[in-house]
């Protein structure tokens, strides 16, 4: 049975959780908020705060005049806050209090003449804060070795008093070695013990719980250096140790090879993450074999019904909600007590949003998880009192085979989770889709119809089935598909899978064939040249063979047939430009139109004779010829490019003749003043005939 161990000090430390609920409080106020750099080092978090309008600045000078700026809880320099009150902004100061006071103490301790010595990364915000408080000489070191190479870059600092602070989340086990090489080589030092109890406190515990761990989760962000050394302590004690950004982090084989996990966090990791982590591990588990999560005081689930039975009541109260906020929800139930619901216990969906979820007056069925009468909450859960009503219904609908509907909220080793009627539903990958085939990421965040076939009473864990229902309304279409069809109906489908020989097409439940000499007129070596799986394409049916469901598939049109085009745009006697394909000893053949060649025989090739056609044309040329006959049932075209020569010379020889003629027409006119003058005749030589010989 794998054991599951949560640390006790997971989770955001104090200063990290105030500044947290400083910038909340601000935007829940009204209040238009920028921070000076990412409030914390956890990714999710920032970008919740983001969606809320709050912008992260790198300097003063960005700050717009409406907003409030927030000086998250690392710190920041004097010269920050010099700047801060030179501009006018208004601002609220975040800093963790353990940080001001080392801002405090090396700003006294320089003034008195120390120098001032820093044990921690000099690139971290906090300590880039810490050294602008120094009103004097400071260094920066974080391991043995750097600072015996300080004493030796710096051999007058022996002599002077020195006074050592440590980054608040610096290794507990690092700092140990480095006082030892500190109090050698300077002996004249004064340390103040500066890092965090909290980081004390999680460091040893995540220490303690790596080495009795086989796997050792880390929860936080990469960019969080305390959720970094947590990794490099735990690393150190167990060989499988992973630093989870989110719960896709932890690999789901290490879950399951795994017999005692232990699990702590960072101080910048949500508790809300802390949990999906833990929940989604414990759902790989449950959908292998028994699980027991627990934290340092006993079993998790044990625990919270121990909570439960502790309580005057039976659990189950009503709310009115008074207020919503982003991740938490603010109800009356009734008692001295303020009732809240974080989000987490208010949905499943890890991208809700409250404010879209639950109003103001809304009344709402409750289960009371714990009560903190220090606090004076009571913590509550929606989502809890769902999954008892869900269950019911789950149930009931096993027994009766009704079609239920929900929403696939993750893909996990084995199939998918739905989520319907409060309750997380396992569905097996082979009953997730109708063919192994189809990926299961494609249903990620859809919703879809599923029956129950399996659940565990004691366990209150259902299985359904999504292919089921998918089968049967597929059974139904392909029934009225079959009253239908007819040969000759045109149908819109899909294109579905593609093979050497042709192209299935989906045309509504039923998957049709169009064969590859039925894709293209022309003569093509695969599918793939005419259309792709995924396409969207109109055809027709061919051929029915109702014995064996086979349906052939036309995709040809008549109107796209070359021999139809040919015949109504290219008549015999036609001039075309056509271009040389291929040549044999009697001729060349040459492309009329896609799928349409032709065939210039030798003879007429030129307007002499010519020992082979090589000897005029290459392949690939371009070249003019007459369509001299057509034979549409043989599918032949003669052409003829000597008629086009012939009938090119016959009318050059025409233009000649005409050229001559209108020569020999031309007459040349003598000027008038140089011709002889005529005698102009009289009327009676007119009147008078010739005389006859």
């Amino acid at each position: 049975m794998t054991r599951i161990r949560l640390a006790k000090t997971a989770g955001f430390c104090f200063g990290v959780n105030r500044a947290v609920d400083i910038v909340w409080k601000l935007v829940n106020d009204g209040e238009r908020v920028c921070t000076l750099g990412p409030i914390i080092h956890n990714t999710q978090m920032v970008s919740e705060l983001s969606e809320r309008g709050v912008r992260i600045v790198s300097s003063p000078t960005e700050v717009r005049p409406d907003e409030t700026v927030v000086i998250r809880s690392h710190g920041v320099g004097q010269n920050v806050y010099d700047e801060i009150r030179r501009l006018g902004l208004k601002y609220v100061d975040a800093t963790c209090p353990f940080v001001a006071k080392i801002h405090r103490t090396v700003r006294e301790r320089s003034l008195l003449g120390d120098a001032i010595l820093i044990v921690g990364d000099e690139n971290h915000p906090e300590v880039i804060g810490i050294k602008n408080h120094c009103c004097g000489e400071n260094y920066t070191v974080k391991s043995p070795e750097e600072i015996e190479e300080l004493a030796i870059k710096f051999p007058l600092l022996k002599n002077k008093p020195l006074s050592v602070v440590a980054q608040t989340t610096f290794d507990i086990n690092l700092w140990e070695k480095c006082l030892k090489t500190i109090k050698k080589v300077y002996t004249n030092s004064n340390f103040f013990g500066t890092i965090c109890n909290a980081t004390t406190d999680r460091q040893t515990e995540a220490a303690q719980l790596s080495r009795c761990s086989d796997f050792m989760v880390v929860i936080g962000d990469r960019g969080s250096s305390n959720t970094c050394k947590l990794y490099g302590i735990c690393k150190s004690n167990c060989d499988n140790t992973v630093l989870a950004q989110t719960k896709d982090d932890v690999p789901p084989q290490m879950v399951l090879n795994a017999n005692n996990i232990g699990v702590t966090a960072g101080a910048s990791a949500p508790a809300r993450i802390i949990k999906e982590v833990l929940d989604n591990m414990t759902e790989i588990l449950n959908n292998s074999s028994e699980t027991n999560v627990e934290n340092s005081e006993g079993n998790f689930a044990e625990m919270l019904e121990e909570n439960l039975k502790s309580l005057n009541t039976d659990g189950r109260v009503q709310g009115v909600v008074l207020s919503v906020a982003p991740n938490e929800v603010l109800v009356d139930v009734g008692r001295k007590q303020s009732g809240i619901i974080k989000i987490d216990e208010f949905t499943n969906d890890p991208n809700a949003r409250l404010e879209d979820l639950v109003k103001v007056g809304d009344k709402l069925d409750l289960l009371i998880m714990r009560t903190n009468d220090q606090e004076g909450v009571i913590m509550l859960s929606k989502k809890r009192v769902d999954a008892l009503k869900g269950w019911d219904t789950i149930v009931a609908a096993a027994e009766s085979e009704e079609i239920l509907s929900g929403v696939v909220t993750e893909v996990v080793k084995g199939g998918v989770l739905v989520a319907s009627n409060g309750m997380k539903i396992f569905v097996p990958a082979s009953q997730a889709t109708l063919s192994r085939n189809n990926s299961l990421d494609e249903l990620l965040k859809k919703e879809v119809n599923f029956r129950i076939i399996d659940i565990d009473q004691r366990r209150r864990r259902a299985v359904g089935s999504i292919k089921s229902v998918l089968k049967e309304e597929n059974d139904k279409i392909r029934e009225e598909f079959w009253k239908n069809c007819e040969v000759g109906k045109v149908y819109t489908g899909v294109v579905k899978s593609l093979t050497s020989y042709g192209a299935f097409v989906d045309i509504g439940g039923v998957d049709g064939m169009i064969h590859i000499s039925e894709l293209s007129w022309s003569r093509i070596k695969h599918p793939s040249e005419v259309v792709n799986v995924g396409d969207t394409v109109e055809v027709y049916v061919k051929d029915i063979d109702t014995e064996k469901g086979n349906i052939s598939l036309g995709y040809k049109k008549s109107e796209d047939n070359p021999w139809e085009i040919l015949k109504r745009d290219y008549p015999v006697g036609s001039e075309v430009e056509v271009q040389i394909v291929g040549m044999v000893s009697f001729g060349a053949f040459a492309r009329i139109l896609p799928g349409i060649d032709g065939l210039i025989h030798i003879s007429q090739i030129a307007d002499r004779r010519i020992e082979k056609p090589q000897d005029e044309l290459t392949v690939g040329q371009v070249v003019k010829a007459k369509i001299t006959a057509i034979d549409f049932e043989k599918k032949r075209v003669s052409l003829s490019m000597r008629a086009l020569l012939e009938e090119e010379k016959a009318q050059q020889s025409l233009q000649e003749d005409e050229v001559v003629a209108s020569t020999e027409s031309m007459t040349v006119e003598a000027p008038a003043e140089e011709a002889a003058p005529a005698e102009e005749a009289t009327p009676a030589e007119e009147a008078a005939p010739e005389s006859a010989e």
